[in-house]
């Protein structure tokens, strides 16, 4: 059985999570499955 994580980011602003999935993506063997908006 493969192991498996949930990780979550929060940032403030769209382009700190834009790097925050660059770096995610190229540092490990990450699938983005989703984002949400929240607050205003």
């Amino acid at each position: 059985m493969p192991l498996e994580a949930l990780g979550m980011v929060e940032t403030k602003g769209f382009v700190g999570a834009v790097e925050a999935a660059d770096a995610m993506v190229k540092a490990a063997n990450v699938t983005l499955i989703g984002k949400e908006y929240i607050g205003a």
